[in-house]
């Protein structure tokens, strides 16, 4: 029996409960009223109670199906696939190991020192590499961090401003690690649908109209979709950004040096935070954990202290393995031939698909291609599979139970291989 007369001791009890056991994970909380009632207090008490359940991940709100129990986060999309996969693997949303730079050069030539407590958190020259190369495509002054990765920036930037609740705008289909992030900070994800230009401006000015505290874009290589923003939607975005100054914007531009497509910038003067991220896993290899992340300085500042010295810095060794990578006429190289190769490799399949009847778009970019459907694409992937293919159901990057597509990594494709694949997939749909 729930007890308690101010919203703290309600809460504290329904959590000891849920704890103890006697609430199990799917129950249902009385209606505030009811429990208001049988409390003798106000109903503003429970309500307030019941707030804090859902904002601490115990509760969650389901409308008029009242306030229920959650238990542990069911499991969730990864990137990736197993290591022991049988099939043919066009999945795993990977960059080709065959183009992936050689680092083991880098690092005998490298000479160790050890960083003490109190040294900046950044490494003198790579901070300088790092602002002529996103200085490039910023207009005015900026601030430097690294993070641990793209992710980990995104979730940083996000938990510098934002509480349990607040709406981020994503696109639909989305990257998997923006979903889990979201969700993982129990924020809102907010879905605007994507098309070969990028994010649908009008569906994003409605949106912001309503009220959402961040906007996140990727302007090159999406993931899934493969699609980047053009010149003409880019600047359709920074116009009604620019009316809503307080909207945070992070930009998450993944694929950077890899990519085929120009940078076009959505970040307007007017927005007072805001952040261009690029990391370096997809051309260095996805274990370099590292990322460059230029911001206004008062985000800088929340990053710095999320960063602390000691605890949570950029390892200095990581860094100086970055540097010395990109300052390396040979990975500088290495980086050229992937991005041409990527390229390649993406028109294979593409051409291959066109000339077995198969429809999809010519302006993907990264490491996968799209193919949107009309249904589910569950029975699809199954039959795929009995022909030795292993691709990732669209559905899962979906926000929208409407988003149905398959999307095929194409980082391994050989010509012979986008032939057959394109083929089978071919007469597949056709039956």
């Amino acid at each position: 029996m729930i007890s308690g007369k101010t919203a703290g001791e309600i809460f504290e009890q329904i959590r000891s409960e849920v704890q103890s056991g006697g609430y199990l994970p799917g129950d249902t909380l009385p209606p505030v009223r009811e429990l208001a009632i049988a409390l003798e207090v106000n109903r503003n008490t429970v309500a307030s109670a019941y707030k804090r359940l859902i904002e601490a991940g115990i509760a969650e709100s389901r409308g008029r199906n009242g306030t229920v129990i959650l238990g542990v986060s069911e499991s969730v999309a990864q990137e990736g696939s197993p290591p022991d996969v049988n099939l043919i693997d066009l999945a795993s949303g990977n960059p080709s190991t065959s183009l992936l730079p050689d680092m083991s050069s880098v690092i005998s030539q490298l000479q160790f020192r050890h960083r003490l407590y109190g040294e900046p958190l950044i490494n003198a020259e790579l901070e300088h590499y790092g602002r002529e190369w996103l200085g490039n495509d910023i207009q005015g002054d900026f601030s430097l961090s690294l993070t641990h990765g793209a992710v980990d920036a995104v979730e940083r930037l996000l938990n510098c401003y934002l509480i349990s609740g607040d709406r981020v705008v994503v696109e639909d289909p989305c990257f998997l690690s923006s979903i889990n992030t979201l969700k993982n900070s129990r924020l809102s994800a907010i879905g605007i649908s994507i098309d070969e230009e990028g994010l649908n401006a009008d569906a994003l000015d409605a949106v912001l109209a309503s009220g959402v505290q961040a906007v996140i874009i990727t302007p090159r290589a999406h993931n899934p979709t493969g699609w980047g923003l053009s010149a003409t939607r880019a600047a359709q975005i920074r116009v009604l950004l620019a009316n809503y100054p307080q909207v945070m914007v992070i930009v998450d531009d993944h694929f950077s040096l890899l990519s085929t497509h120009e940078y076009h910038s959505v970040i307007p003067p007017e927005t007072l935070r805001w952040a261009l991220v690029r990391s370096v896993s997809k051309f260095l290899g996805p274990d370099m954990r590292l990322a460059f992340v230029a911001s206004d300085e008062e985000t800088a500042k929340r990053l710095t202290i999320r960063l602390n010295a000691g605890s949570n810095w950029v390892s200095h060794l990581l860094q100086d393995i970055t540097l010395a990578a990109l300052q390396s006429a040979t990975l500088k190289s290495a980086v050229i031939d992937a991005r041409e190769q990527y390229q390649k490799r993406r028109a294979a399949v593409s051409n291959a698909l066109l000339n077995h009847g198969v429809t999809t778009s010519l302006k993907h970019d990264g490491v996968n291609i799209w193919l949107p459907l009309k249904q589910d694409s569950a029975g699809l992937v199954t039959q795929l599979a009995t022909y030795g293919w292993l691709v990732r159901s669209g559905e899962v990057f979906g926000l929208d139970q409407k988003v149905h597509g398959l999307r095929i990594t194409v980082s391994d494709f050989d010509v012979q291989q986008a032939e057959v694949f394109a083929r089978t997939l071919g007469q597949l749909i056709a039956h």
